[in-house]
C-alpha cells in the first residue's frame, strides 16, 4: 500500500504539469488565431495570464468550453476580417464547433477537411466567394450542421456534402450555386436551397421539405414544387413549371379574414370542449372509473407526466409542480400555429401557459441554457419567463397572466364580429398609444443590449405579443425564441420572417426587428391589421406600408389615422411624426433603414399630451423609396 501512494505521489505532479502545459498550449494557439485576424478588438479580453477555460465556463470571449477543453469557437457579429488560418485551428484537437457568422470574411472557403472532427460549421452572412471543391467535405463523418447561407459561393453544390453520414442541417440559401441539386445519401432534417441559380428536378431525398426551401430558383421543379416538364433534346432539358391551379388572384382581405376567423374558432372550440369534459370527469370520481385525474387533465398540455418537471427561473412566492399545473382548471386563450395559449388558475392566482410544438431545433442542454439566459432578463417592459417544461416534441412556457390582454385586442376588437373573443374592448386614446410605443421601444432596446449575439433579439414582435398590464404598460413576450424554432418552418411562425429581406433575399439581420417595430407603429397609428402577417411570404400588395403610401399619394390622409383615437385633430402633428418613424423603419433597403438606437431616440421625443399648433407638418419620407 505504501508503494502505491508513493507511486501516486510521483505521478500526480507530472499529470498536473501536463494539464497546465496543455492549457498554456491552448492559450498560445488561440492568441495566434486572434493575431491572424484583422479588426479583432472584440477579442480584447484574451490574455495569456488567464486560462481560456475553467471547467465548462469560458474566461475568453467567443470560446466554448467543455471540461476544461476548447470545444468550440463562436466568433459571431464581431466585424472580423482576414484569412482563416486552418493550420492553426488544426492544433485544437477538441474543437467540435466553429462559427464565423455575420462577419466580413471574404475569398474562397478554407480547407475544412483539415478539421475532421468538426460537428458544426457556421459561415453564413460573410463574403466568401468562388466554387467549393467537390471533395471539400470528404471524410468528415462527424459533421452534423453546415450553414453557408448568404455568401457569394458559385458553381455546383459539392457532392461530398451529400455523403455526410450524420448530416442534420444544411443551409445554402442566398448564394449563387448553379446546376442540379445532387441526391443525398443521408437526407437532412433541415435544408434550404432558396435564392440560388439551381435548376432541374428536386431529388426524391429532399422532396419532404417545404416549397419555400427551394424558392428563388427559377428553373427548379418537382415535388414539393410544380411538376417538371421539358422540351428539346434530353441532354439539355429546359425546365418549366406547370400552371398551379391555386396560383390565382389572392382572395379579398375580408374573405381571407373570415376564413381565418372560422379556423381559429374551430381551434378554440374543440380544445375548450375537451377541457370542459376533462374538468367534469375530474369533479366526478365515479365517472373516471379509477383513472388518475392528473393523467386525464394532462392531455390538455402534455401527453404524460413521466417526462420531467417544471423548471422555475424566477424567485417567486407562487410555486407549483407540473402535476399542480395540469390538475388546475384551464381556459383556452388562443391556438395559433406557433403556440396554444392557456389561462390556468392556480392557488395564488392565474398564470399563462404557452404550449409550443415548433421548438425542436436544439437538444435539452442547449434549450435549458437558452431558457436560463432568457430567465435572467429583467426589464419593466418585458414579460418575465417564470418557468418552463421540456419534452422532445413539446415545450411549456409559463409566465404571469395579464388581465388586460394584448395590444392587438385593444386595436382590433371593436372591428371584429360579435362572436370573436375579446370583443368590446375600449379604444386606446393618443396618450395610451404613445405610452405603449415608448415602452415597446425601451423593451426592444434592452433586448438588443442584453442579447447582442442573437441575430434577432426579439424575432416575433407584433401587436399580439405586446401585452398590457393594469395601467397599460406594455410587456413584450415571445422574445428571443428564434434560435430554438425549427429552421425549416420558422418562416411560417415568426413575424421577422415575413420581412422583405427574408422573402426576397433569404436574409435577416438585427434591422429585421426594426422592420417589425415599424409595422407595429403603423398598426398603432392606422388601427389596421397588417395583412402581410397572414401570408407565408412578404407581399407588397398586402403590405401596410404600401397602403399608407398609396393613401398619401392619393391625398387621402384623413383615411390613414385610426378613427378610434380621441381628439385626433389636436394630435395630428404627433401622429404624423410617429407615422414618419414607422415608415422609415419599414424601408426595404437595409442601408436606408435606421438602426434601433436611432429609432428609440426619436420615439422618446414624442409628446403624448401637448396641445399642438394649427400648422401641420408634412410627411418627410420619399415616396420613390417606399414604393414597391
Amino acid at each position: 500500500m505504501m508503494m502505491y501512494w508513493k507511486l501516486l505521489a510521483a505521478i500526480f505532479p507530472l499529470l498536473s504539469l501536463a494539464m497546465v502545459s496543455s492549457g498554456d498550449k491552448d492559450s498560445e494557439i488561440l492568441l495566434e488565431i486572434r493575431d491572424s485576424l484583422a479588426n479583432h478588438s472584440s477579442l480584447s479580453n484574451w490574455n495569456a495570464s488567464t486560462s481560456p477555460c475553467n471547467g465548462d465556463k469560458a474566461n475568453w470571449i467567443g470560446v466554448i468550453c467543455s471540461r476544461g477543453k476548447i470545444w468550440g469557437l463562436q466568433f459571431e457579429n464581431m466585424g472580423l476580417q482576414g484569412d482563416v488560418n486552418v493550420e492553426i485551428l488544426e492544433a485544437l484537437p477538441t474543437l467540435r464547433t466553429l462559427s464565423l457568422m455575420n462577419n466580413d470574411f471574404e475569398g474562397a472557403m478554407f480547407d475544412v477537411r483539415k478539421l475532421g472532427a468538426l460537428k458544426a460549421l457556421y459561415l453564413s452572412n460573410n463574403r466568401f466567394t468562388g466554387e467549393i471543391p467537390d471533395d471539400a467535405f470528404k471524410g468528415m463523418r462527424w459533421l452534423k450542421k453546415v450553414v453557408l447561407a448568404n455568401n457569394d459561393f458559385t458553381g455546383k453544390i459539392p457532392s461530398s456534402i451529400t455523403m455526410l453520414p450524420r448530416l442534420l442541417m444544411l443551409r445554402l440559401e442566398g448564394n449563387q450555386f448553379g446546376g442540379r441539386i445532387p441526391d443525398f445519401k443521408q437526407s437532412p432534417k433541415v435544408a434550404s436551397f432558396a435564392n440560388n441559380r439551381l435548376e432541374g428536378p428536386i431529388p426524391a431525398s429532399l422532396s419532404h421539405l417545404g416549397a419555400t426551401m427551394f424558392s428563388g430558383n427559377k428553373n427548379l421543379c418537382g415535388k414539393p414544387l410544380q411538376e417538371c416538364r421539358w422540351s428539346g433534346p434530353m441532354e439539355s432539358p429546359i425546365f418549366t413549371s406547370t400552371p398551379d391551379p391555386e396560383d390565382k388572384a389572392p382572395p379579398h382581405a375580408f374573405t381571407l379574414a373570415l376564413i381565418l376567423t372560422c379556423l381559429v374558432l374551430v381551434l378554440l372550440i374543440i380544445p375548450a370542449l375537451v377541457l370542459i369534459y376533462l374538468s367534469r370527469r375530474t369533479q366526478n370520481p365515479q365517472a373516471s372509473q379509477g383513472t388518475n385525474a392528473v393523467e386525464s387533465k394532462g392531455k390538455k398540455a402534455v401527453r404524460s407526466l413521466e417526462h420531467g418537471k417544471l423548471t422555475f427561473l424566477k424567485d417567486t412566492s407562487q410555486r407549483f409542480d407540473l402535476q399542480d399545473l395540469l390538475r388546475a382548471s384551464a381556459e383556452v386563450l388562443g391556438s395559433g400555429n406557433f403556440a396554444a395559449s392557456y389561462k390556468v388558475v392556480m392557488h395564488d392566482g392565474p398564470v399563462a401557459v404557452k404550449r409550443h410544438k415548433q421548438m425542436n431545433n436544439e437538444g435539452k442542454e442547449v434549450f435549458d441554457e437558452h431558457m436560463r439566459r432568457l430567465g435572467r432578463l429583467n426589464h419593466q417592459n418585458l414579460l418575465p419567463l417564470a418557468a418552463y417544461h421540456y419534452m422532445k416534441d413539446e415545450k411549456l412556457l409559463v409566465s404571469n397572466y395579464m388581465q388586460n390582454g394584448s395590444l392587438a385586442t385593444h386595436l382590433h376588437a371593436n372591428s371584429t364580429p360579435w362572436f370573436c373573443p375579446g370583443n368590446n374592448k375600449p379604444s386606446l386614446d393618443w396618450e395610451s398609444r404613445v405610452k405603449i410605443i415608448k415602452g415597446v421601444a425601451r423593451g426592444l432596446s434592452y433586448l438588443y443590449k442584453e442579447l447582442p449575439t442573437l441575430m434577432l433579439p426579439h424575432g416575433n414582435l407584433k401587436s399580439s405579443n405586446v401585452l398590457l398590464d393594469d395601467i397599460f404598460n406594455p410587456l413584450l413576450c415571445d422574445y428571443g425564441l428564434a434560435p430554438m424554432v425549427n429552421q425549416e418552418q420558422i418562416h411560417l411562425f415568426m413575424a421577422a420572417y415575413k420581412s422583405p429581406e427574408f422573402s426576397l433575399k433569404g436574409r435577416i439581420s438585427k434591422k429585421t426587428d426594426v422592420w417589425c417595430f415599424g409595422i407595429l407603429i403603423l398598426e398603432l397609428v392606422t388601427g389596421k391589421f397588417p395583412e402581410n402577417y397572414l401570408n407565408p411570404n412578404y407581399d407588397t400588395q398586402t403590405s401596410l406600408v404600401t397602403w399608407v403610401t398609396d393613401m398619401v399619394m392619393e391625398k387621402k390622409m384623413d383615411q390613414v389615422f385610426d378613427k378610434g383615437i380621441k381628439g385626433t385633430k389636436d394630435k395630428r402633428i404627433g401622429l404624423i411624426n410617429l407615422l414618419n418613424i414607422g415608415l422609415s423603419c419599414c424601408h426595404e433597403d437595409l442601408s436606408v433603414r435606421p438602426e434601433l438606437k436611432q429609432v428609440v431616440q426619436e420615439i422618446e421625443q414624442l409628446d403624448d399630451h401637448h396641445d399642438f399648433p394649427s400648422s401641420i407638418p408634412e410627411l418627410n419620407f420619399e415616396m420613390s423609396q417606399l414604393s414597391p
